[in-house]
């Protein structure tokens, strides 16, 4: 092809280099400030390879993004602190482990006070430079050691607590947790009669809890958008006093949803608004990612099986609808769909 048309057709069309999730060739052509952390041989590897979570765990994920990050914003001083669950029982059968980092394994329920006493002794060492990150599912988070949480919160404890959030107990058989949406199907919410699956009105919404607690930062992340997440995490460990990061991270198992849509299932679940991504400082909600393209809930509800109770036999017109009116007081709540559609972060 002649050189003219070359140069009409680049013109025309810009070359795009969506593979730049790890150390490849479109990352290498992106300039550094604007890759992600697994883009560099710098990074970390703190969850490596020989871990047993299932095919498609977004936990592991946003495990490895969320602590490499981390590793990075501290020069690689931080011990971390996990609450009983998938990601410890899958990152460290013993006598393995999986984890590249100092690392301790605490009781289901009192990571965030391990980690403010791993925090204290540093202190009290003269290692201010070492940072404590306590990080659990939301079973440990929202439900089992919600009041070590919010202790750590009220104290405003030097540590940043991360939550895994997969909806549910999955590690002991897919119970339901404070954090399972309505409808859902579970192990202890079968989708057996007149309403069947979760029920509406129950739960809590930790992130909002602990912007009220007026702590530093709050941000929601999720798997679907790792730059932001890491971004987030970024500010996270520029600051001191308790911080608390609730990242989304789908579980096929426990979902139902396809092993190979893990970040397909993420990016709608925040698309369609029942995940909405923002973040607070000091109980005041400062930004959020506006949705690009908003899309049904029921277009997130379809790829998991945990709610295909709502469209057979039956549509069920009614749950739907109050799942899709959630969704929309999400995006109100959050101006997610604002004209300018850039991050306000």
């Amino acid at each position: 092809m002649p050189q003219t048309k070359l140069d009409e057709l680049s013109d025309q069309q810009k070359v795009k280099f969506y593979q730049k999730g790890t150390f490849t060739v479109g990352n290498r052509l992106v300039d550094p400030d604007k890759r992600d952390v697994q883009a560099s041989q710098d990074r970390s590897n703190a969850i490596t390879s020989g871990h047993r979570a299932c095919q498609g765990c977004g936990e592991a994920l946003g495990a490895r993004f969320a602590l490499d990050a981390a590793m990075r914003a501290a020069d690689s001083k931080v011990i971390a602190v996990n609450a009983t669950g998938c990601l410890e029982v899958f990152s460290t059968p013993y006598p393995e482990t999986s984890w590249q980092l100092p690392w301790m394994h605490s009781l289901f329920g009192n990571a965030p006070a391990v980690a403010t006493g791993v925090q204290a002794a540093m202190r009290a060492k003269g290692r201010e430079d070492v940072r404590a990150i306590a990080q659990g599912g939301d079973g440990g988070t929202t439900d089992i050691g919600f009041g070590c949480l919010s202790g750590m919160f009220e104290r405003n404890d030097d540590v940043l607590y991360i939550c895994y959030d997969n909806e549910a107990y999955m590690n002991t058989g897919v119970q339901r947790s404070s954090a399972t949406p309505p409808t859902a199907r579970t192990a202890t919410t079968p989708a057996v009669g007149d309403a069947p699956g979760n029920v509406f009105g129950t739960g809590k919404n930790v992130p909002l809890i602990a912007l009220a607690h007026n702590i530093p930062y709050v941000a929601t992340a999720s798997v679907s958008n790792l730059h932001d997440l890491e971004a987030k995490v970024q500010k996270a460990m520029s600051l001191r006093g308790a911080r608390y990061l609730h990242i989304f991270v789908p579980c096929p198992l426990g979902w139902g949803s396809a092993a190979e849509d893990t970040i397909k299932v993420a990016r709608l679940a925040s698309e369609c608004g029942l995940f909405p991504l923002w973040e607070g400082e000091l109980g005041v909600v400062t930004g959020s990612d506006p949705i690009r393209k908003k899309v049904p809930v029921e277009d997130y509800l379809k790829t998991q099986k945990r709610f295909a109770h709502l469209f057979k036999p039956e549509r069920d017109e009614e749950r739907l609808a109050a799942l899709q009116r959630m969704a929309d007081h999400n995006i109100e709540r959050f101006d997610l769909l604002r004209e300018d559609k850039e991050p306000a972060i």
